[in-house]
């Protein structure tokens, strides 16, 4: 289990330049994060910071428990029971699992959740429809258009008779996606076969199984145990020349070939906004609309590509019709990571701000298309 407080406190104005005293008001939010991964993480740490921004702002200060259940059901279950007993004013649920716990556990209670991260809200039995969740929960998606990534690994090879589909039978998150690609599949013609895995050494065993079955590619979903296990099975498909496409950039980031559509930061950014319009502003969760992060952009690592035998240029340009924006990234463990590796720990030095490069106003992956936001 892996905890922290932090005070997210608004800045002292100085009292001199007030006519009228502005009492800063105490909110207490309490985050569980269900796995340590690269997705969920970006999400968690563009929450904490959107929210400093907000608490600045509004002269609020934002005490936050954080704390990571590494899909653990008796940790997480003890971890909301904190939560409660901290008298928490609203909770945050990354993942599925947690904002299920959560929504059971605040039934019949004030507390408001806020979930992130939750691909399928409706199927998962959350809310009512993502227009209007019609309970004191609301929250992020990151729902998945399927047929797009379907449509980019036939894109970069048009010979493809054959996709892979890795995921975790157990996840939520993956089981509307999945479906949707068996009929995109189905209706396209094109074979397919299902590898599973709970965990990371049941997933390196599915990977293997894969390459054994002769696939020509191999897609997930936004799946946080394939997330988890992605260091350890991208040099498997490299080696054996298939590429694997996925749902977030965040797998890029960690070797697989491609991701697509949800964007994490955002992601993140957006659910704070929710949490201060529910505690600061009254909003209802039940008739707030669910948010969405499907931004059509396509991440593709350079290295894997490499490694792969593709020219990335080739891969750019049959991506580019079907996607809005088409980026490259290498390999890290986390985003701090690729951060520390391409600017020294430096602060953005493109004009715009003096953020840590990840908070930059433009998009790290804009940024790691663009060198002149680099600091040498």
């Amino acid at each position: 289990m892996k905890k922290r407080m932090i005070a997210i406190a608004a800045a002292t104005m100085a009292t001199m330049m007030m006519t009228t005293p502005v009492l800063a008001e105490d909110y207490k939010i309490g985050i569980c994060n269900y796995v340590d991964d690269a997705s969920l993480n970006q999400i968690v740490d563009n929450l904490e910071s959107r929210l400093k921004e907000i608490g600045d702002e509004k002269g609020v200060t934002f005490e936050i428990s954080y704390d990571n259940c590494n899909a653990d059901a008796n940790v997480m279950e003890q971890i909301i029971s904190d939560f409660q007993a901290d008298g928490v004013d609203l909770m945050v649920g990354v993942a599925t699992p947690v904002a299920m716990r959560m929504q059971a556990s605040t039934e019949g209670t004030d507390t408001p959740v806020v979930f992130s991260a939750v691909s399928d809200p409706v199927g998962a039995g959350l809310v009512e429809s993502m227009d209007a969740p019609g309970a004191n929960l609301t929250g992020t998606s990151d729902y998945l258009d399927t047929a797009s990534v379907m449509k980019l690994i036939e894109a970069v090879n048009p010979d493809t008779k054959k996709i892979g589909l890795l995921y975790d039978i157990g996840q939520d998150s993956s089981t509307a996606a999945i479906e949707a690609a068996k009929a995109y599949m189905d209706e396209n013609g094109i074979e397919y076969v299902e590898r599973t895995g709970t965990t990371t050494d049941e997933v390196q065993l599915a990977a293997d199984a894969l390459i054994a079955d002769g696939v020509d590619a191999v897609f997930t979903p936004t799946d946080n145990t394939i997330m988890t296990a992605e260091l350890s099975i991208c040099e498997k498909f490299i080696d054996a020349g298939i590429p694997h496409y996925t749902g977030a950039d965040s797998f890029a980031l960690n070797g697989a070939f491609a991701g697509y559509g949800v964007d994490y930061a955002n992601l993140g950014a957006k659910t704070a906004d929710m949490v201060a319009d529910i505690l600061l502003n009254g909003a209802d969760p039940a008739t707030t609309p669910v948010e969405t992060f499907d931004n059509g952009t396509a991440t593709v690592n350079t290295e894997t590509c490499e490694g792969l035998g593709l020219d990335f240029e080739t891969v750019k340009a049959a991506m580019e019709p079907l996607c809005t924006q088409v980026n490259e990234i290498v390999t890290a463990e986390s985003f701090d990571e690729l951060e520390e590796n391409l600017t020294g720990g430096k602060n953005c030095d493109t004009g715009y701000c003096t953020l840590p490069w990840r908070n930059c106003p433009e998009t790290w992956t804009d940024l790691f298309s663009d060198s002149s936001c680099f600091v040498p």
